[in-house]
């Protein structure tokens, strides 16, 4: 089924009033648009990356150049999504202001002299980076090495997120993706499924 936007509403799957800028593990899965598998095959419940999927893994794991206090735990990229583990940083006072403060002058002054106060990465800005860094890479290497084009964007507009608990919920999640491709034949995102 095609999305349209005339017939269908977005639902938003984000939890009534959660500040996902909050200290904490998420849980990310990130599909392509109308689930084309441009990122490789399986075979042998393993998967087989092209050089989009090797491209998507180099990005996530470059992540933390751009959100230095961000952390990335387990992650696989499959034929037409990918499942991560993110870990948002505590915010860090010392870092109360962009720019440098005059010496000795009270960060209240700097405040009321309208400082912009230094804000700790949101989920969405993390999962958007990411978003954006590989589209603009993928529409390169369609234009210069003829990977397959996609239709209108490479990712839905939405992703899937899960505020992860504890420990227990953590491990879960990390076999989850650890054991992914071998459920490739049955997973709900591959558009070839078995039904059984």
């Amino acid at each position: 089924m095609v999305y349209d936007p005339k017939t269908h509403r977005r639902r938003s799957m984000r939890l009534k009033d959660y500040n996902y800028a909050e200290a904490g593990a998420y849980f990310v899965t990130i599909c392509t648009q109308d689930r084309t598998c441009l990122f490789g095959d399986a075979a042998d419940d393993i998967i087989h990356l092209s050089d989009a999927g090797r491209m998507l893994a180099a990005t996530w794991d470059s992540l933390p150049v751009r959100f230095p206090d961000v952390q990335l735990d387990a992650f696989v990229v499959m034929p037409n999504h990918v499942h991560g583990v993110i870990v948002l940083p505590e915010p860090n006072p010392s870092q109360d202001a962009v720019g440098a403060p005059l010496v000795g002058e009270p960060p209240q002054r700097r405040a009321a002299q309208g400082a912009t106060p230094r804000v700790a990465p949101t989920l969405g800005d993390v999962v958007g980076a990411f978003k954006s860094l590989t589209t603009v890479e993928y529409i390169r290497a369609v234009k210069t090495m003829k990977w397959l084009a996609f239709r209108e964007r490479l990712w839905q507009r939405n992703y899937y997120e899960h505020v992860i608990r504890d420990d227990e919920d953590l491990s879960r999640i990390r076999r989850y993706i650890d054991e992914n491709p071998l459920r490739w034949a049955f997973d709900d995102e591959n558009p070839c499924r078995a039904t059984s």
